[in-house]
Parts: structure tokens; C-alpha cells; sequence
């Protein structure tokens, strides 16, 4: 196996800087869900829990049960996931929101690629122990 050497300190900062400038773009909100990505450490799996809501004519999004607006702030009441999905790799995960009989979980392009995204970092915290924080 190769390793590639790591970017020089001034581009991985530029880097990072990109990323947090790109993170405070303005984001639609996917009308189907969103996701929380947690890791079982003990069965190896990451954990994908699926959160209904509707989407207002704010933007914002909304309990679909109680239509309370969901804070970003963890400040919501408990709720109840509508689908548990379970994978031992991001690939493994994303084939089940993605292929074979739909409909699919995921309805915007933008929502699947920051899955990846997430998925990929959770699997590689996974993997060498370190504490996985979803962006």
C-alpha cells in the first residue's frame, strides 16, 4: 500500500478555511428528512437515524407530527426516528439510500453528497477510535 504525504500546513489551512466558508452557504432543506449519524462502536456499524419533517414556506423546517419548528440547537424534544439504517462501511450505507427499489430516503443531490461526506469522516473515526461530531 502507498501513502500519499500530507498537504503542506499553509495549503491545509486554505483548505479548511474553504470548507468552513462553504459550511455558512445557504442550504434548502431537504423536503424528505434529515439524518443524525452515530456510531456503535460495539457491533462496528455506523448508525443512520432518518427524521421526518416538512418544510415550511419559510424554509424552515417542521415536526411533521406536531409542526413545532426543529431547532439546529438540540434544544427539540426527544423524537422517534422513521427508519434505522445500519452498515459496517459509508458504501455499504449509501447503497441502501440509494440503489435497488425506491422511493429513497434522499431526494436532493446536495443532501446525498454531504451524506457521503459524513459518512466517509464517521467510518474513518470508525476505524482508528476517535470521536466522530456531525458537521
Amino acid at each position: 500500500m502507498t501513502t500519499t504525504p500530507e498537504a503542506p500546513a499553509s495549503t491545509a489551512a486554505a483548505m479548511d478555511a474553504l470548507d468552513q466558508r462553504l459550511s455558512q452557504r445557504f442550504i434548502a432543506l431537504d423536503p424528505s428528512g434529515y439524518f443524525l449519524i452515530k456510531l456503535d462502536r460495539e457491533a462496528a456499524e455506523l448508525v443512520l437515524e432518518r427524521y421526518c419533517n416538512t418544510i415550511d414556506d419559510k424554509g424552515l423546517a417542521r415536526d411533521s407530527e406536531t409542526g413545532e419548528v426543529l431547532r439546529c440547537d438540540g434544544g427539540n424534544p426527544p423524537r422517534r426516528p422513521s427508519a434505522v439504517y445500519r452498515g459496517n462501511t459509508a458504501k455499504q450505507l449509501g447503497i441502501q439510500l440509494t440503489e435497488g427499489e425506491g422511493p429513497h430516503p434522499v431526494t436532493c443531490l446536495d443532501h446525498a453528497l454531504y451524506l457521503g461526506r459524513e459518512l466517509q469522516k464517521a467510518e474513518q473515526c470508525l476505524r482508528d477510535g476517535t470521536v466522530y461530531v456531525q458537521d
